[in-house]
């Protein structure tokens, strides 16, 4: 399987490579979407926007974040979550002016206060209201711009569950959706169990030549190669995978193109790239406001080093430039050969992905 023979396309949009980096709350800023994006990932989205917040929103020193973007960060998707169709489209609108390549809708996210504010996935639970959204946030935006969708493969694994997630699905396509990412795991499920490819597969040949992206349990970039080779999608977004290990788009980079998996990179090759996502954060959020988004991260860039346990509670302390500073210094001024991430590690916690 060579990327170069498959590439991925969003609408009129060209993205190339079919693993890209999904939208992750609390995570996929634009300092984690530039280093995922220099280690290969050809597509990424931000995280999730509320409509209600986007209206509201002023790039100001402490909001400027969430709609931040530069030249090199195209091609770039915007997911959008809301509750009413006449927000959506509304904050959509917001996301075009901001620069946003993608408007993607989120159906997915099963946290249990966001379905409490009829948000997320739960829309796959009323049909009708979810391409009442689909319909008006297409006419929203201009027709170049295109619109996607993230869907659970369901509220739970009913019989009307199923009914609805593809009344949904089909009903979005009809409305002019250019591609659609399912996850393979029910909203109930959470992340709970393992994802059900087998129901991306399905997905695939109801669809026929429409796109269809994958997501779960993409850990590794063999995750990638077998989701594909397994289900006929046309691309995956990797989520959890991601946070910490950007390393995981150059290696399915190399498997996709028949090479052997690359080495994982060594503490020098972590240290580097550690300092740089650093360094983009501090520009981001300024010197003083860095610390805890970026100590979240620093515990997940642990699981590449061989004496993790220990790296991880040293980045959970840290709380200031100095404090990343001397983290670096102490566990990784000598050169040595790094690990692969553990999954076990992103199954322990989930994320609105």
């Amino acid at each position: 399987m060579s990327a170069e023979t498959m590439p991925l396309k969003i609408g009129d949009v060209p993205i190339g490579f079919p693993v890209v980096q999904a939208a992750l709350s609390g995570y996929s800023d634009w300092a984690m979407r530039r280093i995922a994006r220099c280690a290969g990932a050809a597509y990424t989205l931000c995280e999730v926007m509320l409509d209600q917040f986007l209206l509201s929103v002023r790039q100001r020193t402490r909001t400027r974040h969430f709609l931040y973007m530069t030249d090199d960060d195209h091609p770039v998707g915007g997911q959008l979550m809301g509750a009413e169709p006449e927000q959506f489209a509304a904050g959509a609108r917001r996301l075009v002016a901001a620069g946003f390549d993608v408007i993607d809708i989120n159906f997915g996210c099963p946290v249990k206060k966001v379905l409490g504010r009829c948000r997320g996935g739960y829309h796959l639970s009323q049909p009708e209201v979810a391409l009442d959204i689909v319909r008006r946030t297409r006419d929203a935006v201009p027709p170049q711009i295109p619109v996607t969708v993230k869907m659970r493969c369901g509220i739970d694994e009913s019989e009307t569950s199923r009914d609805r997630f593809y009344a949904i699905l089909d009903g979005a396509f009809a409305a002019g959706i250019a591609a659609v990412t399912v996850h393979g795991r029910t909203v109930k499920q959470r992340y709970d169990g393992p994802s059900r490819w087998q129901v991306l597969a399905e997905v695939k040949r109801h669809v026929g030549p429409r796109t269809i992206l994958g997501s779960g349990d993409l850990f590794s970039a063999d995750d990638c190669l077998r989701m594909m080779q397994q289900t006929g999608v046309d691309g995956v977004t990797v989520a959890r995978g991601a946070i910490g290990n950007p390393w995981i788009f150059q290696q399915a980079r190399a498997l996709f193109d028949g090479r052997p998996l690359p080495a994982p990179p060594t503490l020098f090759e972590q240290r580097d790239v550690i300092r740089e996502h650093f360094r983009l954060a501090e520009h981001l959020y300024g010197p003083e406001r860095c610390g805890p988004p970026m100590r979240k991260f620093g515990i997940k860039y642990a699981a590449l080093h061989p004496q993790h346990e220990s790296v991880r509670q040293a980045f959970a302390r840290a709380r200031n430039c100095q404090d990343w500073t001397d983290v670096l210094d102490r566990w990784y001024a000598e050169d040595q050969p790094g690990v692969y991430p553990s999954p076990e590690i992103h199954r322990a916690q989930g994320e609105c992905d």
